[in-house]
């Protein structure tokens, strides 16, 4: 760990250490103690199926029975939905604004920053996200510890360490990038294959570099994701055999039946990253290249989200739910689902796709995402039905994580 990630994470430690976190002492299912019960008129159990009046039984940090009972039990939660913890493919929790509530404020104080980011992490937990992948961040690590010892309220993270750049790095010096990013804790590995949209989205590597990162990616038993907008950028990326393409949003026909052919998750994020930074254009504006050419080139691309995302929705693509929630946008991941049902996908189809398919996306499809036995206790309530209305699925009203109670 560097000189760096040090004192970020003593600035973790001290703030989880004076603020109180929300569910410690609460009720949990304790390995060793009595189960925890919790019923709701309906539970989506995150591999399609409905189960009505249910209840889900938790001991220790699994969920140990999901089905009917007549026995009285811990928490009734009445006319609501059970739901598998979400999960995000795609947030940045380190993007924040500053004391001068700018993004990119420089010389801000160690304890505000660990501050900021500890609140991003405590939003993104209570909006019922339970799980998020960073894509990426060199203190990622630090963080995914203390959350991971309760020092800090958040979801379970897992991170790129790094956004692997190609420049003029050659094939050679980008698969030992790769190779330091594993053992500095990486559990993924991110590329950029393009530039953003705010610069075109045109591709920006050779195929040699791609064929680099995620080669050694896959040889060093990491997953691949690949920032890639341009249809050759997408092509080169899964020719390249990456695990999994982001953003996408100039994609053609022939992309997308790439992308099928080759069986690769698609994270298109079209409801929250481009309109968040519409909607906070004087806080992003001036930092890098954050200016009046690049917020029209988001606004021109905002009608061709909806566009990529039905065409790759009718091809029949694994689209995993991922944000790329950025400063002002944690907590507000769900409005991912609302936006790709407002698309055209089926609501339960969405809910899939930022539960169990998500998991899978990620390596973990036996362990989150699902409702049943032996799966992490990650369980979340909206009111209502989402199935009816999908804006449900951004008014949480309980959180468990692991089986530690964080929201009721």
């Amino acid at each position: 760990m560097t000189r760096t990630q040090v004192g970020l994470a003593m600035a973790f430690t001290l703030l989880a250490m004076s603020v109180p976190l929300v569910g410690q002492g609460g009720r949990g299912g304790r390995a060793g103690g009595p189960p925890v019960t919790i019923r709701a008129a309906r539970v989506i159990d995150g591999r399609g199926n409905v189960l009505q009046n249910a209840v889900v039984t938790v001991q220790g940090s699994k969920i140990t029975a999901v089905g009917p009972s007549p026995d009285p039990v811990t928490y009734d939660l009445g006319n609501a939905t059970l739901l598998p913890g979400m999960i995000d493919v795609h947030v940045h929790l380190n993007w924040y604004f500053g004391p001068g509530g700018k993004y990119g404020e420089r010389n801000v104080p160690a304890d505000y920053e660990a501050e900021a980011i500890q609140a991003n992490a405590r939003a993104t937990l209570m909006a019922g996200f339970t799980t998020v992948q960073s894509v990426g961040w060199n203190r990622d690590p630090a963080l995914r510890d203390a959350i991971a010892a309760g020092l800090i309220v958040g979801p379970r993270v897992l991170t790129s360490v790094l956004q692997i750049q190609g420049g003029s790095r050659t094939p050679d010096q980008l698969r030992e990038q790769v190779r330091q990013a594993r053992a500095q804790g990486a559990d993924l590995i991110k590329f950029f294959a393009s530039a953003s949209i705010r610069d075109g989205g045109t591709m920006n590597v050779t195929q040699a570099q791609i064929d680099a990162v995620c080669g050694e990616a896959k040889a060093q038993g990491l997953r691949s994701l690949v920032h890639a907008h341009s249809p050759d950028s997408i092509i080169a990326a899964v020719k390249a055999g990456c695990t999994q393409i982001e953003h996408g949003l100039f994609a053609d026909d022939a992309a997308i039946t790439a992308m099928k052919d080759a069986d690769v998750y698609f994270d298109p994020n079209i409801g929250l990253v481009l309109q968040n930074y519409l909607e906070k254009k004087d806080q992003f504006m001036g930092s890098g290249n954050f200016n009046e050419e690049g917020f029209a080139s988001m606004e021109k691309a905002l009608p061709n989200l909806a566009v990529v995302f039905r065409k790759a929705l009718a091809a029949g693509l694994k689209m995993p739910m991922g944000t790329d929630a950025v400063a002002g946008a944690h907590g507000q991941n769900a409005r991912e689902i609302v936006a790709r049902v407002a698309a055209g996908q089926k609501p339960m189809d969405a809910i899939l796709g930022a539960t169990s398919l998500a998991a899978a996306s990620m390596g973990l499809g036996g362990t989150i995402g699902t409702l049943a036995p032996g799966f992490e206790a990650d369980i979340v309530a909206v009111p209502g039905n989402p199935l009816d209305d999908i804006q449900a699925v951004r008014h949480v009203t309980f959180v468990m994580k692991g089986g530690k109670l964080f929201r009721k």
